[in-house]
Parts: C-alpha cells; structure tokens; sequence
C-alpha cells in the first residue's frame, strides 16, 4: 500500500513500540494506547537472541540496545556443582550479534524514544473503551476521550490480552503450564560473560544473564501450585530453598539474595489462539495470540518480528485484509513451532512426561533451535 494507512496499536510493550516505529517510519499515523499511566517495564531483564536483534537493526535502535546492554556469544553449560560441561558459540542473523542482555526498562525507553522520534503518538493510562468495523475501517473510543477512525487495531496487549476477550471471549485465555519463574537482580560477576545456565538431575535449572556491564539476573523455574505465591517477607528464603542443590556461580550468586522485595516472581503459561489472528482489521500479535514458556528467550523475539513482518505485509499488500491474511500465514508456523518447542524443553527439563510429537521436537534441541531461528522469518 502507497497510501498512509491509520493504525491504533493497543499495548506499549515490547512488540506494540516495535510496531509503532517500523509503521511511523513508512509515514503511516500511529496511535498507541497503553493503558499504564506512565513508561515503566515490569520484571527484571531479558535476552534479545539474534533474531531479536536483527529486527533492531531495521527499526534502527541495535546500537542504543547494545550500549544500553551487555552483548554475548557463548552459552556456558554448567553442572548442578557449577563444573562447566560445555562451551556453545551462538549463532547469529546476518551481522546482528549473537546474543544481548537488556533490563526490561532500559529497552522500553530505547522502542519508546525511537516510536517518538519516527512521529507515533503514545497515549498513556488509557485503553479501549469501545470498537465499531465497518467494511473500510474501525472508529475506536479510548477511555482517555480520544476517537479516532482506523485502518487497522493491532492488539499487542500481552498475555492477558483485554483486545482477544474483546475478539473471543474467554475461549483462549492463559493456560497455566505447572511451573512458575523466580528472578533477582544481582550486580554482575566478573566471570559472567554471557549466560551460564547451571542443569542436571534436580528437575530445575538456574542461570545467570548479564544484563549490563553492572548486572545480572539469576533466575529459575519451579514446579508451582497455581495458587501459591511467595511469601512477601521471607520471598528470598524461599527461592534459597529450592535452589539449595546447586553450587558453584549460582551459589555463589544466591549468597547475595538478601531482600525479599527484590524477588520477581511470575507464573508461566501459555496462548495458543487457532483461530485466525485476525477478525476483520483487527489483529493480535505477540503474546496476544501466541505466548510461550521462556524457555528458547524467544517470547519477545516472536513480538518484534511479528511487528516487523506486519509493516512489511502492508508494505507489499493492496488492502489491509490482504496483508494480514499474508502476514498470519509467515508468522504462524514459526511462532507456533516456538511455542511447541519452548513447552517440551521445559518438560523435558523439569522432568514432566513429554508426548511422542515433544520427543520429535526434542531432536532439535536448543543449539538447533537457535539455527533455526537466525534463518529468515
């Protein structure tokens, strides 16, 4: 399409800012409605493989990434007493690098500095309040007052997609999977030059990731009641308890866990929408329809290039249906194959059952994996 399409963008996370800037930059309108009151990024830090990056690098931030970041290229495999049983260079995409550690934060300021700059507009502390399509578009009502008519609503709007109830009810919404996430900010050991990820037989797994020059985060995942939730005063204990098999630099990374508050902790489940992602002009993306278990660091990495191929999509497309009917058919096998994979890995990691169609996927494995992921999405 030539023509400078209208686009309202429900989420200013990750994926939604991605999608800001890349549609700004092709001199489309942009409107992102965040209902947060103000920028802020829960959770600790994360991982941007290379796939990740490479979207960087088209929207233009990789260098703020990296300068805001800790850059890597070697995956450390350790034994639950902390002896290194593997070295594994990461792939990379084109001349992205292999890998960086980013805290949340930081990169929610780099997309929302740049969605600026390419001339979207970012409304805060608001959300959908109503939505009408007719053939040629939706009039959209925020509860901040805004009204606008748009080409296209995108729903980069999470897990907890308010957008995906507003499509189908509660037909998909999150599946708990058994296990949750337990993560703290640490100032970073000298010897953490990328991730080191600490296995065995303990039905877990640790790992430390840098994330600046100064930090690291140690994070684990633990089989948990869907109800339970850690204990605001003693949070660090408790996370102490569970990891009490392991030595080593994870050991040596808990002796430095002291104030409960500093402990995130979330639940991991999982999306799967299997109907189309879109209805009509209206789409989901992201975590919106296809949340996975973070267990290839591909979660955020499917929502940028979700971003990037839809801009693309309509770059190539004559209507807005045509691009997303073409946009659903490149992301979905990619971002669903993720999704199966991450879940075996997690099973097989923890030492759940796994289906005979999670041992094909397990052939893989996660060096494979990354193969995968750095070929063209």
């Amino acid at each position: 399409m030539t023509s400078p399409l209208r686009v309202l963008v429900h989420g200013g996370g990750i994926g939604g800012l991605t999608l800001a800037t890349a549609l700004a930059e092709r001199g489309h309108h942009v409107d992102v409605a965040e209902l947060r009151d103000q920028l802020e990024a829960l959770g600790v830090g994360i991982i941007q493989p290379s796939n990740a990056l490479h979207v960087m690098r088209e929207i233009g931030v990789l260098d703020d990434c990296l300068a805001a970041g800790f850059e890597w290229d070697v995956l450390t495999i350790c034994d639950p007493a902390g002896a290194t049983l593997a070295k594994i260079p990461q792939p990379r995409m084109g001349d992205a690098p292999s890998n960086n550690g980013i805290p949340r934060p930081a990169l929610a300021q780099v997309l929302a500095t740049a969605a600026t700059r390419a001339g979207a507009t970012l409304r805060f502390g608001t959300t959908i309040a109503d939505l009408t399509e007719d053939a040629d578009g939706v009039d959209a009502t925020l509860t901040d007052g805004h009204r606008g008519r748009y080409d296209l609503v995108v729903g980069f709007d999470g897990i907890g997609s308010p957008l995906r109830k507003r499509l189908y009810g509660e037909k998909y919404a999150p599946e708990y999977t058994g296990f949750a996430n337990w993560r703290v900010t640490l100032p970073r050991s000298p010897e953490v030059q990328g991730v080191v990820m600490s296995t065995g037989n303990l039905k877990a797994k640790a790992l430390l990731t840098p994330i600046t020059d100064d930090l690291m985060y140690l994070g684990s995942v633990f089989a948990e009641a869907e109800d339970f939730r850690p204990d605001p005063g003693h949070a660090h204990e408790q996370l102490a308890e569970r990891l009490a098999g392991f030595g080593g630099p994870i050991a040596e990374a808990l002796a430095q866990v002291t104030d409960p508050s500093a402990v995130v902790y979330s639940r991991i489940s999982q999306v799967s929408v299997e109907e189309p992602w879109h209805v009509g002009r209206i789409v989901l993306a992201g975590d919106a329809a296809h949340a996975s278990t973070p267990h290839l660091a591909q979660g955020a990495a499917m929502a940028v290039e979700d971003a990037l191929v839809l801009a693309q999509s309509l770059d190539a497309a004559e209507t807005v249906p045509a691009a997303l009917a073409a946009w659903e058919a490149r992301r979905r096998p990619r971002a669903m194959w993720v999704q199966a994979l991450s879940r075996a890995v997690l099973k097989q990691e923890t030492g759940t059952p796994t289906t005979p169609e999670e041992d094909e996927l397990l052939k893989v494995g996660i060096p494979g994996a990354a193969h995968v992921l750095v070929q063209p999405y």
